[in-house]
C-alpha cells in the first residue's frame, strides 16, 4: 500500500537585484518543483512575491495570503518550499515569528538549496543562525550603497533622482546645469521673501497670477506653483552651489516592528558641489535667518489626541480637493488663558482654468459639521431596512474562485510560453553555422524569441495583477466586515473611539462628503454624502438604501429625510 503523498506549497520571491544572481523565478520555480517530484509531495499552490524586499512581511501581499491560507486550513498541507531561507525572508524576528506561526498550525518549512528542514530536530537551530546571517547581509547591502551615495556627494556630484527646479542633469558628468528660465523665477522667490518681506503664499500666488509655471517631473505632477515647492525652495542649499547628503533619514517609529518615518537631521553632510550657483551666500544666509524666525515653533494647547477626523474626504465645493482640518487660536482677554477652536479649510488653491484659481475662503466648524455627519449616521442605522441591509452584508462569503481560476489560466499560459521559450532557445544553441542560411535562421529566432519574452512580461505582469485582486478582495471583506460589525452597534462604540479611531472607521466607511457653495436659507451645508456601499444620501431629498437579491433586482426603500437643522455650522474667517 502506498503511502499518502504529503502536500506543500511553494513559495517563491525574486528582488530586482536578485534577477542577476541566478535566484530568478523561473529557477527557483524549477528546482523547488524538481524536489517536490523526488520526494513525491503534491504541489498544492504557488505564491509569488515579484521585485518584494524580503527586509519584513509588509508589502509581500502573497507571502502574506499563503499564511492565511495555511491559518484556515484552504488545502492541508504538511510543507512550505522555498529555494533558500533568504526567499522566506531577511528579517530574523520575522522568519521565526512566520515559522513558529505555521508550525502551530502542523505546517513546516523545507529549504532546498540550504537542505533545511523545519520538521527535524536540527532545522530550527540551523533557521536561527542563517536567519541572522541574512538580515546583517541585507544591513551590510543597505551601509554600503549609502557610503557610494555619500563618496559621490564629497565628490560634489547629483547624486540621483529628479533634478531640483532651476536645474537639469548632466548624465553624463553626474552634475546639474543650471535650466536659464527656473534659474530666474528660483532669483525671484529669495529676492521677494528677503527684499520686498512676501510671505510663502504671497510669493506663490505671485508667480501663478503671473503667468510662471513649473515644470512637470512627472506625468501626473501639476504645473502651477505650491507652497511646499517655495519651502523646499527656500530651504535648499543647491542653489547656493553646494551638494547636500543626509539632510533627513528613515527612523523606526517607537514601539513597532515594520513603521518608518522620515525624520530631519541638524548635523548632515555639506560638499562644494561641481554645479554653479543661482544665488549668492548673502541672499541664502539672509532668506535662512528669515526662515528661522517665521518657523517658531507651535506650542500645542489643545489635546494631543485630537484629529480633524473628516479632513481629506470633505470636498471643496469650488475646486473639489479635499479640505484640510486647521486650528484657531483665541485668547482670553480676563484670565489670559488661550483656546482652540477647530475648522475645516481649502488650502490647495487649485487652479480652476487657465485665469483663475481656488479662492473658497470660508471655514467650518469641526465640532458642528462633525455633529451633522454623526446625526445622518445614527439616523440611518435606526431605521428597520438598513438594519436587515447589516446582516445582509455580514452574512456574505467571499468568493474569488473565478480570480483563483484566472490566474491558473494566466499560469497555464505562462507555462506554455516558458516551454516554447526554452524549445526555441534549444534549436538557437543546434543551428549550423556552416549553413548558408545560418544568419537568416538565427535573425528569425531571435526575432520570436524576443516576442515570447514580451508575452513571457505581460503575462507575468497579468499574474502579479491578478493576485494583487484576490489580495485586496480578501482584505476588503475583512475590512467592510469590522466596518458592519462596528455599524450593528454605532450609538455605543463610536462615542467610545479615540479621534484617531473615528477618523480610521470614517474612511472606511465614507467615501467623499460634498458641500454646497453657499449656505442655504435652512442653513443646510452638506450636499451629498458618498458612502462605499449602496447607501445614497443627498442633503435635500434624505438617503436611500440599495439592496440586490439574489435575481440582482433592485430594492429601493426611501427613507425619511433628515430634519434640515441638523445643518448647520459654517463660519467665515
Amino acid at each position: 500500500m502506498k503511502d499518502k503523498m504529503k502536500k506543500c506549497y511553494l513559495y517563491m520571491r525574486v528582488s530586482t537585484t536578485m534577477q542577476v544572481e541566478g535566484y530568478s523565478l523561473e529557477a527557483q520555480k524549477d528546482r523547488l518543483t524538481k524536489y517536490a517530484d523526488f520526494q513525491h509531495m503534491e504541489i498544492v499552490r504557488e505564491y509569488c512575491d515579484a521585485g518584494k524586499s524580503g527586509k519584513n512581511i509588509t508589502g509581500r501581499p502573497e507571502f502574506s495570503q499563503m499564511l492565511q491560507d495555511v491559518a484556515d486550513d484552504r488545502d492541508g498541507v504538511d510543507y512550505i518550499l522555498v529555494f533558500k531561507l533568504s526567499r522566506f525572508g531577511r528579517n530574523a524576528a520575522d522568519v521565526l515569528n512566520s515559522l513558529q506561526y505555521i508550525q502551530d498550525f502542523g505546517v513546516n518549512l523545507i529549504c532546498v538549496e540550504d537542505g533545511i528542514d523545519s520538521s527535524k530536530d536540527s532545522g530550527k537551530l540551523t533557521i536561527t543562525v542563517l536567519s541572522a546571517v541574512a538580515e546583517i547581509e541585507r544591513e551590510n547591502i543597505l551601509v554600503q550603497t549609502m557610503e557610494g551615495r555619500k563618496q559621490k556627494a564629497r565628490e560634489g556630484k547629483w547624486n540621483g533622482g529628479l533634478a531640483p527646479f532651476g536645474y537639469i542633469i548632466d548624465s553624463k558628468e553626474d552634475t546639474l546645469v543650471i535650466a536659464p528660465d527656473e534659474a530666474e523665477i528660483v532669483k525671484i522667490i529669495f529676492k521677494k521673501y528677503v527684499n520686498e518681506d512676501m510671505g510663502i503664499d504671497a510669493i506663490c500666488n505671485y508667480l501663478n497670477q503671473h503667468g510662471y509655471e513649473k515644470r512637470k517631473g512627472r506625468d501626473f505632477e501639476l504645473n502651477y506653483f505650491t507652497r511646499g515647492l517655495i519651502v523646499n525652495i527656500l530651504d535648499n542649499p543647491v542653489y547656493t552651489g553646494k551638494i547636500a547628503y543626509g539632510k533627513s533619514k528613515t527612523q523606526k517609529v517607537k514601539g513597532t516592528r515594520d513603521q518608518y518615518h522620515r525624520v530631519k537631521v541638524d548635523d548632515y553632510l555639506l560638499a562644494d558641489g561641481k554645479h554653479d550657483a543661482i544665488i549668492n551666500e548673502n541672499l541664502w544666509e539672509e532668506a535662512q535667518q528669515k526662515r528661522k524666525e517665521n518657523s517658531v515653533k507651535w506650542n500645542k494647547t489643545h489635546s494631543l489626541e485630537h484629529e480633524h477626523i473628516l479632513s481629506g474626504i470633505i470636498k471643496c465645493p469650488l475646486c473639489g480637493t479635499g479640505m484640510a482640518g486647521t486650528v484657531r487660536r483665541r485668547k482670553n482677554k480676563k484670565t489670559g488663558e488661550y483656546k482652540d477652536d477647530f475648522y475645516y479649510r481649502c488650502l490647495h488653491r487649485k487652479k480652476m482654468d487657465e485665469e483663475h484659481f481656488c479662492d473658497y475662503k470660508f471655514s467650518l466648524n469641526q465640532n458642528e459639521l462633525n455633529q451633522q455627519v454623526e446625526e445622518v449616521i445614527l439616523d440611518m442605522i435606526n431605521n428597520e431596512s438598513f438594519g436587515e441591509f447589516i446582516q445582509h452584508r455580514l452574512e456574505q462569503k467571499i468568493d474569488v474562485s473565478a480570480l483563483e481560476e484566472e490566474r491558473e489560466q494566466l499560469r497555464q499560459q505562462l507555462r506554455q510560453l516558458t516551454g516554447a521559450k526554452k524549445k526555441l532557445m534549444d534549436m538557437l544553441d543546434k543551428l549550423d553555422v556552416s549553413d548558408k542560411h545560418y544568419d537568416r535562421k538565427y535573425q528569425d529566432m531571435q526575432d520570436r524569441l524576443d516576442t515570447l519574452y514580451d508575452k513571457i512580461s505581460d503575462m507575468e505582469d497579468m499574474i502579479t495583477d491578478t493576485n494583487e485582486k484576490i489580495h485586496n478582495a480578501y482584505s476588503e471583506h475583512l475590512t467592510a466586515k469590522e466596518v458592519y460589525k462596528i455599524l450593528e452597534h454605532f450609538d455605543i462604540i463610536y462615542y467610545k473611539m479615540t479621534d484617531l479611531e473615528k477618523k480610521e472607521f470614517i474612511r472606511n466607511f465614507i467615501e467623499s462628503i460634498e458641500l454646497y457653495p453657499e449656505r442655504k436659507t435652512d442653513e443646510r451645508i452638506i450636499r451629498q454624502i458618498n458612502f462605499k456601499f449602496p447607501v445614497y444620501y443627498d442633503g435635500q431629498e434624505g438617503y436611500e438604501i440599495r439592496l440586490l437579491n439574489e435575481k440582482t433586482v433592485e430594492v429601493a426603500c426611501l427613507l425619511s429625510k433628515l430634519r434640515s437643522e441638523t445643518y448647520r455650522g459654517r463660519t467665515s474667517l
